[in-house]
């Protein structure tokens, strides 16, 4: 057997052992040494062995004669060919997830919970493009019951592609909103790409489709899957007769939230009322539910999930010997999520002049970029917080559109900034609500804030 023919079986036969960073190297591990922005990962080959790197893979032929290395010419290529071979050797059920929104963290719920009865396999972090989910279907534990996929798109036939390799036949779409629209341009075309996932000709497999329609986007991909007779559509929410919420009844220190799942009344308390929360419990109680699994571990277990980074995870700080609370949602925004997040805030059972906004950009939305920003601004301007402060070129274009706020929005255009005004402003037990998309000046400032832990 050569050593390509060794590789492919280890992997193949192996779990959780290919990485993508040579940071992340141990025994035993395989190192996709991957051509970066800026330099090319064989430049870490060397180290990664003697990390305990038992294989590294490259395209950089000057390492084609070394014994622990795969040279191919095209790694995208080769890691799809030797993907499709794992998936089409794993028994157990795939979940396939995607949607605007919400789909990593309705990932870590199905995790969660059925975790606590079956062996899973689920992609990490937010692995969602094409190189996140062939790392996470190659890191597949072949002996696994279920395993959970996220499934991304930035443009058009990415949807289509991935489905094509994953096969899932659990799927949820979790909601249509505007993301990406500097490439989709509209909502109908989202539902549209976001669609593929279920297409029978992309996905042979016996397929079973959970939505929640409550808008006309979510409706058009009902509207679509209803026709595909070998596709079980289940419905959550306001459409659904089987599984939605019945009644929220705000209590003194809680919410109760009373499921109909399946002719039955289940009562949950929450202490905070996030709907999409929520809904993530109503999408894993109605996939129990027809998978004839007991659902009872949700309610006995609800109360331990935590938010994923980046998505609502409180943290306790220290900034000036004075006690704070961060709320991090710095990984993603669109408008859909920024209203959400914004409106959750501001019905926090806390006093509002303790409570700070920091809000980045909204990024890929195209040409009403300037508009969904400016909308924004004047919605949380009908709102009351002690301090607003606003980072991102469109974010600054709209503040200088708008007059005679109520509000008082503070402009900085850096993180330097930033930190310097918490600094000098913070109080004892202030609240802070961090939103903005990925790759914006916020987003590094919360990195910086929460790697320092308590700053002085």
């Amino acid at each position: 057997m050569n050593i390509k023919s060794k590789f492919e079986n280890y992997v193949i036969l192996n779990k959780n052992k290919i990485k993508i960073s040579s940071k992340d190297i141990k025994k035993g591990d395989i190192f996709l040494a991957l051509k970066g922005n800026k330099t090319h990962g064989s430049k870490f080959i060397r180290s990664s062995i003697n990390s305990g790197a038992k294989y590294c893979v490259t395209d950089d032929i000057k390492f084609s004669e070394n014994k622990k290395v795969i040279y191919v010419e095209n790694i995208s290529q080769y890691l799809i060919d030797l993907a499709k071979i794992k998936r089409e050797l794993y028994r157990g059920i795939v979940i396939g997830i995607t949607g605007s929104a919400g789909k990593t963290t309705l990932k870590e719920t199905l995790a969660f919970f059925l975790n606590k009865k079956f062996l899973i396999s689920y992609s990490i972090k937010s692995y969602n493009n094409e190189l996140g989910v062939l790392v996470s279907l190659l890191n597949l534990d072949l002996k696994s019951n279920y395993s959970i996929f996220e499934i991304g798109t930035n443009n058009f036939g990415e949807i289509k592609h991935l489905t094509q390799i994953v096969k899932p036949t659990e799927i949820f779409i979790t909601n249509i909103q505007s993301t990406h629209l500097q490439n989709f341009k509209t909502k109908k075309n989202i539902a549209k790409e976001k669609s593929d996932i279920f297409i029978y000709k992309y996905n042979k497999q016996n397929r079973k489709l959970y939505l929640n329609p409550i808008n006309t986007y979510e409706n058009y991909i009902y509207t679509k899957a209803h026709k595909d007779k070998k596709l079980k559509v289940v419905l959550i929410g306001k459409k659904s007769k089987k599984y939605f919420i019945k009644k929220i009844i705000n209590k003194k220190n809680y919410y109760e939230v009373i499921f109909f799942i399946n002719k039955k009344l289940i009562t949950l308390e929450v202490k905070s009322l996030i709907m999409f929360r929520v809904i993530n419990l109503l999408f894993c109680y109605a996939f129990f539910s027809e998978n004839s699994i007991n659902y009872d571990i949700i309610k006995n277990k609800h109360k331990n999930l935590k938010p994923v980074s980046g998505r609502g995870l409180g943290h306790n700080l220290i900034i000036n010997k004075n006690k704070i609370k961060v709320i991090d949602e710095a990984y993603n925004a669109n408008p859909d999520t920024m209203y959400q997040s914004v409106e959750y805030f501001n019905n926090l059972k806390k006093i509002n002049n303790k409570k700070i906004l920091i809000l980045g950009d909204m990024n890929e939305l195209g040409k009403n970029s300037d508009i969904m920003h400016t909308q924004l601004i004047k919605h949380i301007d009908t709102l009351s917080f002690r301090f607003i402060i606003l980072c991102g070129e469109f974010m600054q274009r709209s503040i200088k559109k708008l007059k005679n706020l109520s509000n008082e929005f503070i402009f900085l255009d850096n993180k330097n900034k930033i930190m310097k005004f918490l600094k000098k402003n913070i109080h004892k037990n202030d609240i802070i609500l961090i939103k903005c998309s990925n790759s914006t000046e916020v987003n590094r400032f919360t990195r910086d804030l929460l790697k320092k832990g308590n700053v002085v």
